[in-house]
């Protein structure tokens, strides 16, 4: 029995302690990461909030779109970074070594959610700062925390499959650009009783709309409904679409 098949968890976190030194050596990554959704919150709070209707300070409201984004950007840097291991030839030097084939995958999952992780530190952070004044108790932080990791590891495993599969940086920077696009399209920055019908029934069928309704609705204290299972149930298609989309393409990608 071979090494990769005895230690596929020292591996990982192995695998893991790479990426995130990588990450503290190009911390200009995380920072565009989070800049961009800054800069977002800023203008939306502080130019067009004045004129969105939403019943409460605009600020309370368009939060939670903006933590979604912030978990969008920051994902969508794995795709780089896997990207990167695959045309520099380093996933063909791994696959070499006497390690377990599914750590080099999981530890760049497990980079994108610790990294994601500081991004949505520093954007609730700059929220705060703001005027952001949650009502969530102790068991809500805990459930808003757990989706927005659930969400991370959905969105990261399906943008590892787009960096294997791509075949260049910019190919899979694009391939990830409908995760970046799909929550303007959601209720983030508006309700979606407040759009066009054809507009409306898709902002109510895509996944981030249930997901922000339900970490608004954690956070702020609005009703959830039904967005809390449809939320659980986009997350968990992303990430056993994504880990089965990844490791086919992990596995054929070097033939």
């Amino acid at each position: 029995m071979s090494t990769a098949t005895i230690h596929p968890m020292s591996d990982s976190l192995t695998m893991l302690r790479r990426q995130l030194r990588h990450s503290v050596r190009n911390m200009s990554t995380l920072f565009n990461a989070v800049f961009f959704p800054i800069i977002m919150l800023l203008m939306f709070v502080y130019i067009f909030g004045g004129a969105f209707n939403v019943g409460v300070e605009y600020v309370q409201y368009v939060f939670p779109g903006i933590l979604t984004m912030t978990i969008a950007y920051g994902v969508s840097m794995t795709a780089i970074t896997v990207n990167n291991d695959m045309t520099q030839g380093i996933i063909d030097r791994f696959r070499t070594m006497a390690i377990s084939r599914a750590s080099v995958l999981t530890g760049h999952a497990g980079g994108a959610l610790i990294r994601t992780l500081a991004g949505v530190t520093v954007i609730t952070l700059v929220a705060l700062l703001m005027g952001f004044e949650p009502n969530a108790e102790f068991g809500e932080w805990v459930l808003a925390v757990l989706l927005s990791a659930f969400l991370i590891l959905g969105m990261a495993w399906m943008v590892i499959a787009f960096g294997l599969k791509a075949k260049t940086v910019e190919g899979a920077s694009f391939a990830a650009f409908p995760l970046l696009f799909l929550p303007f399209m959601s209720s983030a920055f508006a309700p979606a009783s407040t759009m066009p019908a054809g507009i409306r029934w898709f902002t109510d069928n895509q996944p981030f709309t249930p997901i922000i309704e339900t970490m608004r609705g954690l956070l702020t204290g609005t009703p959830i409904g039904n967005s809390g299972l449809a939320a659980v149930l986009w997350c968990t298609g992303l990430l056993l679409a994504g880990y089965a989309w990844a490791r086919r393409a992990y596995a054929t990608s070097g033939r």
